[in-house]
């Protein structure tokens, strides 16, 4: 893992935000989501009402992983292992349980993957999003978990069915929480 550590703005928010880990530009600007994911990211959050500032000063934004885990051989950003996620984990896990969000949209297979406790057995990315789940955190306290998937400009899942179609529920179900309503309303 390489630093510096990434993480978005100390806000207090009924929503948090989990991604993967922080890419080679995020790393150089000390921001997450700054590139071309981000971009996907927030276009997708502008329409359901939060621009980009709002977006970065409204929700609370985390990363399984705060550091750039390096480039992989065959292309593309390596994902995380299993114990870089568990060296990581406590950072994140630590802000849900002192801010206790209504609202948990984690981004991509390595976030969703972090709560698979909670989640059916053996679920594929196609059936997570676009599906709201309970999910009890450390704690007691209980929030909704809407999985998105990840926006990378590499994937092709949310622009051909049933990703598509999938990642419009999801964002569907996310712009009527009442969480994520309460955000819009000091526009």
């Amino acid at each position: 893992m390489f630093g510096p550590p990434v993480h978005g703005q100390a806000v207090s928010s009924p929503v948090m935000m989990i991604g993967q880990a922080p890419g080679t530009k995020e790393i150089e600007q000390c921001r997450p989501f700054c590139w071309t994911a981000g971009k996907t990211l927030f276009r997708w959050f502008a329409s359901i009402g939060l621009d980009e500032a709002r977006v970065r000063e409204r929700v609370l934004m985390s990363a399984v992983c705060r550091c750039f885990p390096g480039k992989n051989p065959k292309g593309g950003d390596r994902v995380p292992d299993r114990p870089e996620v568990a060296n990581c984990s406590g950072w994140w896990r630590t802000e849900m349980t002192i801010s206790r969000p209504r609202l948990i949209i984690p981004v991509g297979k390595l976030a969703i993957a972090q709560f698979a406790d909670q989640l059916p057995a053996g679920a594929r990315l196609d059936g997570l999003v676009g599906q709201q789940w309970p999910y009890r955190c450390a704690g007691g306290a209980t929030a909704d978990l809407i999985p998105l998937p990840h926006p990378s400009g590499a994937s092709t899942w949310f622009k051909m069915e049933p990703g598509k179609a999938l990642l419009a529920r999801g964002l569907g179900l996310i712009a009527g929480h009442p969480a994520w309503r309460e955000l819009l309303e000091d526009r």
